[in-house]
């Protein structure tokens, strides 16, 4: 069993994605906007279940996500991943956002969940494709 829940918490997985949060995604009081690190987290938790899935893959929910602190402009952001479960057509992915905020030096994970739910959670599923035949003469 993976242990997700810890006293002294360090970035769970593999980093995917290191961005730095930039002025153009703030709201009103200067903060980055959610919606802005929610497309973030389904960037860094995409490519990775489509390594896993071995091609393309499209996220069809996401699961038990918090906001409790804002994060600042300038922070550098690191999104880890992990693969929880992996069935016929679903991959199951944690993601974490760590922030490094410029101005306290705090390592801290941003969406921060309830010790009886998991981590952020994103199920992905191979998107269809066409596979092209060839013509008959």
């Amino acid at each position: 069993m993976i242990e997700l829940e810890q006293e002294d918490p360090i970035p769970q997985g593999d980093l995917a994605l290191q961005i730095t949060a930039l002025p153009r995604e703030t709201n009103g009081f200067g903060d980055i906007f959610g919606g802005w690190l929610v497309a973030q987290m389904d960037l860094a938790g995409t490519a990775m279940a489509s390594r896993v899935a071995g091609g393309r893959v499209a996220t069809v929910a996401i699961d038990r996500m918090a906001f409790l602190v804002p994060v600042a402009v300038g922070a550098q952001l690191s999104f880890y991943t992990q693969t929880l479960e992996i069935g016929r057509s679903s991959i199951q992915m944690m993601v974490e956002v760590w922030s490094d905020d410029p101005l306290s030096s705090e390592w801290r994970k941003v969406p921060k969940q309830s010790s009886s739910s998991s981590p952020s959670t994103a199920v992905a599923v191979p998107a269809p494709y066409l596979v092209a035949e060839p013509r008959r003469r």
